[in-house]
């Protein structure tokens, strides 16, 4: 009997950004009109007036090689980017990740969740002072809940209605991960 070997996915690569990722990052902020992904990340606050491109990469020059920002490569074609803050007071341990994937076409294929532990893993792996990981999104964003949750996040505050976007109250949902569940899932005994 032959076994059949599962298909991989596309490759993913979490890199530092370049100036040509300047472009990139104006292209889906400022000249794709009614973006779809402006629907999920955070849609209740504005994005801010369209700018040039040149008063973009005037603004966002500061973005290269920022060591807590990534773009997200997929076969090898930048398609979203990734960041991460420390929550102060600096040096307490806590950090807070964001993820954005900018192109509709690899929605709903598990490539949220894979850059999602990247990234984690990342992030624990980048110092021992990293205690505990947590992102926040809304009550509507039920895929990158779904995906935290099998990255092995735990929700672990709700504030009920707390935004209001068109027409309707939604939670703020925060979820974290810490250190201790996230070597226990990663242990070599699993």
């Amino acid at each position: 009997m032959q076994r059949s070997h599962p298909v991989p996915g596309p490759e993913i690569e979490l890199r530092p950004m370049t100036v040509a990722d300047l472009d990139v990052l104006w292209h889906w902020n400022h000249e794709v009109d009614d973006a779809a992904w402006q629907l999920w990340d955070a849609p209740y606050f504005s994005h801010g007036p369209r700018l040039k491109l040149s008063e973009f990469r005037s603004q966002n020059r500061h973005r290269i090689e920022h060591p807590h920002q990534r773009m997200i490569l997929i076969d090898g074609a930048p398609v979203g980017f990734v960041s991460r803050y420390e929550e102060f007071p600096v040096g307490g341990g806590w950090w807070e990740l964001g993820i954005v994937i900018f192109d509709p076409q690899w929605w709903g294929r598990g490539i949220g969740r894979r850059v999602l532990r990247l990234w984690t893993d990342r992030t624990f792996a980048r110092s021992t002072g990293v205690h505990v990981i947590t992102l926040t999104t809304w009550s509507g964003n039920e895929r990158m809940i779904r995906s935290s949750h099998a990255v092995g996040y735990r929700e672990c505050a709700r504030i009920p209605e707390a935004r209001f976007w068109r027409g309707r109250r939604w939670d703020s949902v925060k979820l974290a991960l810490l250190r201790r569940d996230w070597a226990a899932q990663h242990s070599p005994s699993r």
